[in-house]
């Protein structure tokens, strides 16, 4: 009877210990499949207008956010491709859902203008600069070059203007 009773008291532990053991290994795959989805939900923009990305959409009252973000829940869930489920949201909202534009054809403006805007404003700068310095190289050491006659003329304009 007492081993009896030691064996049930056993295989309840045993069971508890399997059970919970269970349980810990189910939130760790959810877990994985969140951060998935979190990482997804980066990579589109809310389409309520908010101009957000979508998972960190906080519009009051956004009728879109949590519809979309359950919908890459269950595409996570279903062990879809990232780029089927972002190529699935480009097809019923557009090119505008997705946060940064695709790398080709005339979106490559979207990534050359960045760096080349700021890299091309320094060349005309350096240029300008350049020609300023050499302008300022080809003058004489006492600024321009100013006849005598003209400075004579000058004197006396000055001292009738002051006899006056």
């Amino acid at each position: 009877m007492i081993n009896r009773t030691i064996a049930t008291v056993f295989t309840r532990r045993a069971a508890l210990f399997i059970l919970a053991a269970l349980l810990a290994a189910v939130p760790a795959v959810n877990a994985q499949q969140t951060l998935r989805g979190k990482a997804l939900a980066q990579k589109l923009m809310c389409v309520c207008g908010c101009n957000q990305l979508l998972g960190s959409c906080n519009h009051v009252g956004c009728t879109y956010s949590a519809s979309m973000i359950k919908e890459v829940d269950q595409d996570v869930a279903r062990n879809e491709s990232d780029d089927l489920t972002l190529q699935a949201f480009v097809q019923e909202y557009g090119l505008a859902v997705l946060s940064e534009p695709p790398a080709k054809g005339f979106n490559w403006v979207a990534w050359i203008v960045p760096i080349a805007a700021p890299l091309l404003a320094f060349c005309a700068l350096w240029e300008v600069v350049r020609r300023w310095r050499q302008r300022a190289a080809l003058l004489p050491a006492g600024g321009p070059a100013v006849s005598a006659e003209f400075l004579d003329r000058a004197k006396s304009e000055s001292r009738s203007d002051s006899d006056e």
